[in-house]
């Protein structure tokens, strides 16, 4: 016999006025959360609160059950956890809290805080004179103020803002090399640890040599006089220095 897993979405939405688009969102990320996507089906949408309700095949009763108790017991996989941050993030958004429940409609099997979770504990924000560095991906305004994009990586900067005369002076960088920007930002840090650059003002740049290390040590060992020939692999030696590891194994 089927078993039927129900999450609730309540304080927000109905079934006539949740979105399709959201309804979708919803219904991925509760698949992915009940797992065993081959022998999960939707069931439907039920009325008062906006219900989804997912039908779960016999065979795979046992694994659906056993990932939703190890979340209860703290011991879930990460992607069962991925799952449930996912729903509970949607559910906070849409100023919504949530619920799951299995046959039983009046037993709770996970509640999901939604709007109700507590608010993140912020520090700052903190003014610091620093530097940032990436490529200019965007140059752009239409007054005094101009704003500059950098990536760096994965990650692009978008807070970052110019006078005129400097963003005259990047110009030419569009696109180009990595560039070294100075100047002063204002960062917030969050509770879990990780700093969120919330403006920066560039005073100052400098476009950084890209030039390999290879050529920079053929280079350093044209120079007569010089002891980088006694140096057994000075590639990795830069490296070491340049991230501090000290000695090099």
């Amino acid at each position: 016999m089927a078993t039927v897993y129900r999450f609730k979405i309540a304080d927000s939405w109905s079934p006539a006025t949740l979105p399709m688009q959201r309804l979708a969102e919803y219904m991925a990320e509760f698949a992915r959360f009940l797992g065993q996507s081959e022998h999960v089906h939707f069931e439907a949408i039920e009325a008062s609160s906006a219900v989804l309700a997912a039908k779960v095949d016999e065979p795979a009763r046992p694994k659906v059950e056993e990932r939703i108790g190890s979340l209860r017991a703290g011991t879930a996989s990460e992607d069962v956890r991925k799952a449930a941050r996912r729903l509970d993030d949607f559910l906070a958004a849409d100023n919504a809290t949530g619920a799951l429940y299995g046959d039983d409609d009046n037993v709770i099997l996970i509640p999901f805080a939604g709007k109700d979770r507590p608010k993140p504990i912020v520090f700052g924000p903190f003014r610091e004179e620093g530097s940032l560095e990436g490529q200019i991906v965007s140059i752009g305004g239409e007054d005094e103020t101009i704003h500059i994009h950098l990536r760096d990586g994965d990650i692009v900067h978008t807070k970052l803002v110019a006078t005129i005369e400097i963003a005259r002076k990047l110009a030419p960088y569009f696109l180009g090399p990595i560039i070294r920007v100075q100047g002063t930002g204002n960062w917030v840090r969050h509770g879990e640890g990780v700093w969120e650059l919330r403006s920066f003002r560039i005073v100052a740049f400098d476009p950084l040599d890209e030039t390999p290390l290879t050529k920079v040590v053929e280079k350093l060992r044209a120079v007569e006089g010089n002891e980088w020939d006694s140096v057994p692999d000075p590639v990795k030696f830069l490296l070491s220095e340049r991230h501090g590891e000290g000695d090099v194994h």
